[in-house]
């Protein structure tokens, strides 16, 4: 199959540090180019000129740019279509959806947080909302708020939500950031050497926080979301590591020359080392990983640097069935993919969260099967990825 090549469909110029799709738009972080948001709604669509958009397409016009001093990461606190100021029928019994869940948050190395929204959240452009609400008159997005007390997210490299807090990642610490009132944050916490040295990535799953560094992978209890806690010895040594994603009970780390690594954390206080897997030497830049189903399989998308797109296959019921049963059995990667990009590939696109209905916090995010009905905090997510890539030209 074309020597097991894939070909980008739609592309657009443009130098991109960190990118994350939601709905029919994808945010990226563009590094002195501030935040850039790009419509790829007619990306499948076979008659439309430019499949991948900033520009405005109809006379009413849009501002999809916040500009920044250099934009390192973008969050959105999911990867769901959901607007606080939408209306709730009261006959639905629906838990309002916080206020966080409006706006867009931004690590910028210069500047620390940067809030994306509308400040007078209650006016007819309420943040990002816009870009939610089906009215094509108020495509216009604000910065709301620049947090940086004293300098201490001066370095900002990465960003994470967790519940109601931002976990962000600076060269030297990692900053908890309150967001229960996105327009009045405030700092909880901050973890810097001897527990981190040069935090690089960041993955929250339940009660554990993935933090990886110059030393490899660490752990984390974050029961208490404002304040982790370092799990003594839960150190995994790693070369390389860059960035990590978490899927049930294992950790894929990027580890740039050494390929990928995949770690049981079965038990978070004692987790091991699974297998390094480089394809045999061709997976020797990976920046970034993200897991994703397709049709029962699961799939890694792999951003290897100057190599481009990988794709994984780590679990097949169609050339394994008897290693598919079980709630999380052990991944058996094969490259089978690659799409050479222009520049090296830097991260993929966290893709759509799947039955998640409630957040660390135990903010509703979606209702199921009833009125009022919602999932317990304790339900995990399945992860459907979208496969974009950022890269630099």
């Amino acid at each position: 199959m074309r020597g097991r090549e894939l070909h980008a469909a739609a592309e657009h110029p443009g130098k991109v540090l960190d990118i994350q799709a939601r709905g029919e738009y994808a945010y990226a972080a563009a590094g002195s180019g501030g935040l850039r948001i790009y419509d790829f709604a007619n990306i499948d669509n076979k008659g439309f000129a430019e499949k991948i958009i900033t520009v405005p397409v109809s006379p009413l016009g849009q501002r999809f740019f916040v500009a920044t001093k250099y934009a390192a990461a973008v969050a959105s606190p999911t990867t769901l279509g959901v607007d606080p100021l939408r209306q709730q029928p009261p006959e639905n019994e629906e838990q309002p959806i916080h206020l966080l869940y409006g706006f867009l948050y931004i690590a910028d190395k210069q500047e620390g947080l940067i809030i994306v929204g509308d400040p007078n959240f209650k006016s007819k452009s309420p943040g990002v909302s816009t870009l939610l609400d089906g009215n094509p008159l108020n495509n216009f997005l604000k910065r709301a708020l620049t947090f940086n007390p004293g300098g201490i997210l001066t370095g900002a490299r990465r960003i994470a939500i967790a519940g109601r807090y931002a976990y962000v990642l600076t060269d030297k610490a990692l900053v908890v950031v309150d967001l229960n009132n996105p327009l009045s944050p405030h700092v909880t916490a901050t973890i810097g050497a001897p527990v981190l040295h040069e935090p690089r990535g960041i993955a929250v799953q339940f009660r554990y926080a993935f933090v990886v560094d110059r030393d490899g992978l660490k752990i984390m209890d974050v029961t208490d979301l404002a304040r982790p806690n370092p799990v003594a010895n839960a150190v995994v040594p790693l070369e390389d590591a860059r960035n990590v994603y978490v899927k049930r009970t294992y950790a894929y780390v990027s580890s740039g020359k050494q390929g990928l690594a995949i770690v049981n954390v079965e038990k978070p206080d004692a987790p091991k080392l699974d297998q390094l897997f480089n394809a045999e030497g061709q997976l020797n830049d990976v920046n970034d990983v993200k897991i994703g189903m397709v049709a029962a399989s699961a799939f890694a998308f792999v951003a290897d640097g100057r190599n481009g797109l990988r794709v994984l296959q780590l679990i097949s019921p169609w050339d394994d069935p008897a290693h598919f049963s079980g709630f999380s059995p052990r991944p058996t990667p094969k490259l089978i993919a690659t799409a050479a990009t222009r520049g090296p590939a830097l991260a993929i696109s966290k893709g759509i969260d799947r039955d998640r209905a409630v957040d660390e916090s135990g903010s509703q995010l979606a209702v199921f099967g009833r009125r009022g009905g919602r999932r317990s905090i304790k339900w995990r997510p399945r992860r459907f990825t979208y496969a974009m890539v950022r890269s630099t030209r």
